[in-house]
């Protein structure tokens, strides 16, 4: 005797349909730059938001991916804004989706905490971001969004360098006794003579070095200018922060803003392009 169908539940995907309603608004797309957005029904609020070097490529192939069906079938419509590069397309998808949380975006999103390390007398500290002014402060070590995935970055590397836990704050232990982690053979030694405090001090050094967290290089505002064609952007950015975009010099001079706060995706989007020297700046500190 067959066993009857199971009914379909509410916690079931559905098969994957093309988004044949979708299409048209391909036409509308450039092979550029730019940001994209697919608006729901129910105010036409953005349901997804990226970016890509090329728009209407981009956009197709989230029309052919069957795990992305749920957005699709709850699209209407899709627009975009253009940029004059990919930066201008970063710092722009970086912005909207703080600004308008949409529903399938997961990864930039507003980080209302943010912690780096510090060290001192030689110990890691935590520090808060509403404490110090991280654009500006030297000798800071990685961006965290909670106090929890700090002590967790630490850990990681600590195990990673067997660097001991006792040393760092992360355990406590009696003077002169040997952490937990090295009755493991998991730390070398530092907490019980196996190596110096000052090598253990050089590796911990040398270990943050690629966590450093890099000072804003300018005195204050500057404009980074992306050019594709006819099109001229220059984004503005102060502190890590990007404050908008402008056609022209004096247009930006009105976005800049003294002193924003530090911002986690500006730093990540920005920093190499600027420290490498490759995209055009100029000067809007006044």
């Amino acid at each position: 005797m067959p066993l009857p169908r199971r009914r379909r539940t509410d916690f079931e995907a559905l098969p994957f349909e093309d988004p044949a309603h979708l299409r048209p608004f391909l036409d509308e797309l450039p092979q550029a730059p730019g940001v994209y957005v697919f608006h729901g029904e129910e105010g036409d609020l953005p349901l997804y938001i990226g970016k890509s070097i090329n728009l209407r490529q981009r956009v197709l192939s989230h029309l052919r991916t069957a795990d992305e069906a749920r957005m699709l079938r709850q699209s209407r419509r899709i627009s975009h804004i253009r940029t004059a590069g990919e930066i201008g397309a970063l710092l722009l998808e970086a912005a909207m989706i703080k600004q308008q949380h949409p529903l399938f975006n997961q990864k930039l999103r507003r980080t209302k905490q943010l912690y780096s390390l510090r060290l001192q007398d030689g110990v890691p500290q935590i520090v808060h971001a509403t404490d110090l002014n991280f654009a500006r402060t030297p000798d800071l070590y990685g961006l965290y969004a909670s106090r929890h995935a700090a002590i967790e970055g630490l850990r990681a590397l600590a195990e990673a360098q067997r660097l001991c836990w006792g040393m760092l704050g992360l355990e406590k232990r009696k003077a002169g006794s040997p952490c937990f982690r090295a009755m493991l053979k998991q730390c070398a030694g530092a907490c019980c003579g196996g190596e110096s405090l000052q090598a253990h001090q050089q590796r911990l050094l040398a270990a943050l070095q690629d966590l450093r967290v890099v000072c804003w290089p300018y005195a204050g505002a500057v404009g980074l200018v992306e050019r594709d064609g006819d099109l001229v952007q220059i984004h503005v950015v102060n502190h890590w922060c990007y404050l908008g975009s402008a056609a022209t010099r004096e247009q930006a001079l009105a976005l800049a803003a003294p002193e924003p706060g530090f911002d986690a995706d500006g730093y990540k989007i920005l920093c190499k392009p600027l420290l490498t020297s490759a995209v055009e700046v100029i000067d809007l500190h006044t």
